[in-house]
């Protein structure tokens, strides 16, 4: 099979190309225009499994512009992971980009499957399109994004239902909540909250620390869209959240850091968070009937697993 992963140099694209190019009937092109607020070195890292890979081929582009025809043919799955992630960084003069690659970009990759025999378009969105909810939310809940970012991937959800509904292209949108794990981007919290605590430095915390996430550790989140590729045709034109584990606020996976370095941090707490819901919880039973989704690592083993890429990184 032929698949086409968009943002393949990214956190959770890296990881999904080297979950399908374990199977030897797949060959993986991985479109990376290397744009956005992350350093070139670390999407490089995040490439080191896969840039010798014989079936694996790089394609370094802007998707703005890349002429779609030269890498769609014969393609048989798409998945669009690429965009302009984070939530603080979409207000103000930065939403141009989130519109230009969070929305025009998909909608140009859109158009250029209109007409092509695509078997499935696999669409990550985020729990961000949600906004502010209490208790589990499931994929019926109503969408109030609180943030520019939110607004933007919820777009590009529309986007895959109306070339869906006039032009037929096979979608799948799938709803992330908070992924973490090995090559985590620097901007995520847990990033950050070890990289503090590895170069003792203080660990800010925005609002007070109380807010609760659901923690999807990247393998999970990589088994579950994996998932949508292989399951039959009965999920096109579903949403399906993917959740975690386990639950926890930030001063609780603080004290997880703290217990797996056996050092007290130092917490700061400092601003609000603006445009971020209080609490996240994804009810992943549609994901577990669908997908026969079921996430296995728990926060601490997920942590510790983080912590050990971190310090290979920061030595």
């Amino acid at each position: 099979m032929k698949i086409l992963v968009t943002g393949a140099a990214g956190f959770i694209g890296s990881h999904l190309c080297e979950h399908l190019l374990l199977d030897k009937n797949h060959k993986v092109i991985g479109v990376d225009g290397f744009l956005g607020f992350t350093n070139h070195s670390i999407k490089q890292r995040n490439l080191t499994n896969l840039i010798s890979h014989p079936r694996f081929q790089l394609v370094k582009e802007d998707l703005l512009f890349i002429n779609w025809s030269h890498y769609l043919n014969d393609v048989d799955v798409i998945f669009h992971l690429a965009g302009i992630p984070g939530v603080r960084s979409s207000w103000g003069e930065n939403f141009k980009l989130y519109v230009d690659y969070n929305i025009n970009a998909t909608q140009r990759l859109l158009e250029a499957c209109r007409t092509l025999p695509i078997k499935k378009f696999i669409y990550a969105s985020t729990s961000s399109v949600y906004g502010d909810k209490t208790g589990k939310l499931s994929e019926n809940s109503s969408c109030s994004p609180l943030s520019p970012y939110g607004v933007s991937k919820l777009t590009g959800e529309y986007l895959c239902k109306v070339y869906q509904e006039n032009d037929g292209i096979p979608i799948v949108i799938l709803r992330y909540f908070t992924v973490y794990g090995t090559r985590q981007r620097p901007d995520m919290a847990i990033h950050r909250f070890i990289k503090s605590i590895l170069l003792n430095k203080p660990i800010e915390v925005y609002g007070d620390g109380k807010q609760t996430r659901d923690f999807t550790f990247i393998s999970d989140c990589v088994q579950g869209t994996a998932a949508a590729l292989y399951t039959k045709n009965f999920i096109i034109g579903e949403t399906i959240n993917i959740g975690g584990k386990e639950r926890a606020s930030v001063l609780e996976t603080i004290s997880l850091l703290e217990e797996l370095f056996r050092k007290k941090a130092d917490i700061q707490i400092t601003g609000t968070t603006r445009g971020e819901p209080k609490h996240t919880w994804a009810d992943i039973t549609k994901a577990e009937k669908l997908l026969n989704y079921q996430p296995i690592i728990p926060l601490k083993i997920g942590l510790q697993k983080e912590i050990d890429d971190l310090r290979k990184l920061y030595r």
